[in-house]
């Protein structure tokens, strides 16, 4: 199964539903299943920024408090389906505000000439261990994740 490697606190935002876009510099044809994996980095610069309190406010609504060591790391978290890979444009930007909402637009990189990259039906599981890789990259505990469905 193709996986993407993504930084916390992003990759939980998508695992548990709240973040349905994720933007990158660069485009992809593929489309189907993709494994969301949290990178065994966390994003401390923008933990550390007043306008995080949107990120941290979701995660306390959902119970994970605000300590960012309650976040998986180095780990396959969701499975979802990739549907489209979108190049951002000013208009998008906008006319996705009113379809996703602002906390999307905030959860990510929306630049003109940008890409997002738009998920569907993200399952989150327990997070299953694994090395990530820049871009796409095979992930093969596939079959363990399965039975790990939350």
């Amino acid at each position: 199964m193709k996986a993407i490697t993504i930084l916390q606190p992003w990759a939980s935002l998508i695992a548990c539903g709240k973040k349905q876009i994720e933007t990158r510099s660069w485009p992809t044809k593929y489309r189907g299943p993709i494994a969301i994996h949290a990178g065994a980095r966390f994003d401390r610069k923008l933990w550390n920024l007043s306008l995080v309190d949107p990120i941290r406010n979701t995660f306390d609504n959902l119970g994970y408090g605000r300590n960012r060591n309650d976040l998986p790391l180095g780990a396959v978290i969701a499975i979802a389906d990739l549907i489209a890979c979108e190049e951002m444009t000013m208009d998008k930007i906008v006319a996705w505000r009113d379809v996703y909402g602002k906390a999307e637009i905030a959860f990510g990189d929306f630049q003109p000439g940008r890409y997002a990259w738009i998920l569907e039906n993200v399952r989150q599981i327990k997070p299953v261990p694994a090395k990530g890789m820049q871009r796409l990259w095979e992930w093969e505990g596939c079959n363990q994740a399965a039975a790990k469905t939350i």
